[in-house]
């Protein structure tokens, strides 16, 4: 007997100006069942998602939830039919503890004791250890994620979307976010799960739907599809493999020194005491799990935060009490985390944010005026060499998907020829095929004499690229080591803190 459908969606279409972002989209979800939602940046995934909790209005098709009519006008609606949703990006108050940031998520909230007792008997029932009363500030990327977790826990639903989930997750919390998924699952609730990590959707997913262009192109069952086949399935033609070149690295193009600084938030993390040489030619890959130093290590890298004279020297010049600009113009640059905000302006236009980084080396605002011709034409050079899908360089850096968004800012720093590279999280969100073009990128720039910092939670990506790995603990940095054969474990032990001899012995 065939099981009816928690969920099934008829001819979704959803266009916006200049894209289609669905495009007569079907598909069904059945009670128990983690079904992937699978495609590129772009594809039309988030769109979809969308339209089923409520934040978008198709233009047209139909939802049917346990075979009645579903068209939620609001995520209110969308929640009290029993869907719930975590987001990519967590929305949560840092000065706040976690029972209060639930509570903010309910629609009816029980008082403050009540609902910190449901917070615990929820955390034990599913394994996502949690107190109540801790500052959501003082919480890891992990923690935090745990908390969008019960608060949608606690509305029973019966449909779990998530997207991109793991991003931010050591290996062990990705462990312990399956086994939970695995128990809701067993216990009936459906999951939509969106992520890039192909091998996770092989070892989580029941089923999965694979968009291109904001159609549906095919179903596969992950458990027997490779992951190979599934992205070539995404994209529509044949994956390139990063191809690694193997030079010799060259000078040492930065030292860092005893590098201290300050945490800029209340809730951040201060650097202590960072030592380390990056030569030119050679990729140093930073792991680590959210909230170690990986984002202020950065700003002290960029110029962002000052450090004090002699802790930090780029090619023999003390660098230290110079802001991003002449920074830049010396050939340091950097590609930070936070995409909308931080590495662009979200109301700016892809021509404008391509200005605000590239002007001194692109020579975009000679004598102080602005050449908007050149500035557009980097930004068209940026969207053509990184395959950036977008209307044009006209449009907002807010209307493009995050991975398109996040292609746009790493090409937009690769092309400018910098002598050193700071990146952190450079394939965050984006998909399979993407994240081997700007990979090999780095690798490219490297192969030129580059010399590059990739700050990365992927660890696979670090492995990938890496010349040598070392770990953020506590604002930390361990004692580099070749990438080349480190295994699993040993990353793990270096990643918790553990450096030097406990770790040579693993």
């Amino acid at each position: 007997m065939t099981q009816t459908p928690l969920l099934h969606l008829t001819g979704l279409s959803k266009a916006y100006p200049g894209v289609v972002a669905n495009d007569d989209v079907s598909l069904s979800i059945a009670p128990g069942e983690v079904h992937a939602l699978l495609g590129e940046n772009g594809a039309g995934k988030s769109t979809l998602v969308k339209m089923i909790y409520g934040l978008v209005k198709p233009d047209a098709g139909t939802m049917l939830m346990r075979g009645a009519p579903f068209a939620p006008p609001e995520p209110r609606a969308a929640r009290a039919a029993g869907v719930g949703m975590v987001f990519q990006h967590f929305s949560l108050f840092d000065a706040l503890s976690v029972a209060e940031n639930i509570a903010l998520g309910m629609e009816n909230a029980p008082k403050m004791r009540a609902l910190s007792q449901q917070i615990r008997e929820v955390s034990d029932t599913y394994g996502l250890p949690l107190a109540p009363d801790r500052v959501v500030g003082d919480l890891s990327a992990g923690e935090r994620q745990r908390v969008e977790i019960i608060r949608c826990l606690l509305q029973e639903p019966k449909l779990l979307i998530m997207d991109e989930p793991t991003s931010v997750l050591t290996p062990q919390e990705v462990e312990i976010l399956f086994k939970t998924l695995r128990k809701l699952s067993g216990e009936g609730t459906a999951i939509l799960y969106i992520s890039h990590k192909l091998d996770e959707i092989r070892a989580l997913c029941d089923a999965a739907t694979i968009l291109r262009l904001g159609k549906v192109v095919g179903h596969c069952t992950p458990a027997e599809t490779s992951a190979r086949d599934m992205a070539e399935m995404m994209v529509g033609s044949a994956l390139k493999t990063p191809i690694r070149a193997g030079k010799t690295p060259g000078d040492v193009v930065l030292t860092l020194a005893g590098l201290s600084a300050p945490s800029p938030s209340a809730f951040g993390m201060p650097l202590r005491d960072i030592s380390v040489e990056v030569r030119r030619g050679e990729i140093l890959g930073i792991g680590g799990v959210a909230g170690n130093g990986q984002d202020e290590l950065l700003s002290a890298l960029s110029g962002e935060v000052l450090s004090p004279v002699g802790m930090v020297t780029f090619e023999g010049r003390d660098v230290g009490q110079l802001g991003p600009t002449p920074r830049r113009k010396m050939g340091m640059l950097s590609a930070p985390e936070e995409r909308l905000g931080h590495a662009a302006a979200p109301e700016m236009s892809l021509t404008e944010n391509a200005l605000l980084t590239g002007a001194a080396r692109e020579n975009l605002d000679p004598r102080g005026v602005i050449n908007w011709g050149a500035a557009q034409r980097f930004a068209q050079k940026i969207i053509e060499r990184f395959d950036v899908r977008t209307p044009g360089p006209h449009n907002a850096a807010r209307s493009l998907s995050g991975g398109n968004l996040q292609k746009f800012v790493i090409g937009r720093e690769v092309l400018q020829r910098p002598d050193l590279l700071v990146v952190n999280q450079p394939t965050w969100g984006v998909d399979a095929s993407a994240a081997a073009s700007i990979r090999q990128a780095l690798l490219d720039l490297a192969e030129g004499g580059t010399a590059l910092i990739v700050i990365s939670q992927d660890l696979d990506e670090l492995m990938e690229i890496s010349d040598r790995f070392a770990a953020l603990n506590e604002g930390r940095l361990s004692e580099p080591r070749a990438a080349q054969g480190l295994s699993v474990e040993e990353i793990g032990l270096m990643m918790g803190g553990a450096h030097g001899m406990e770790v040579a012995h693993v």
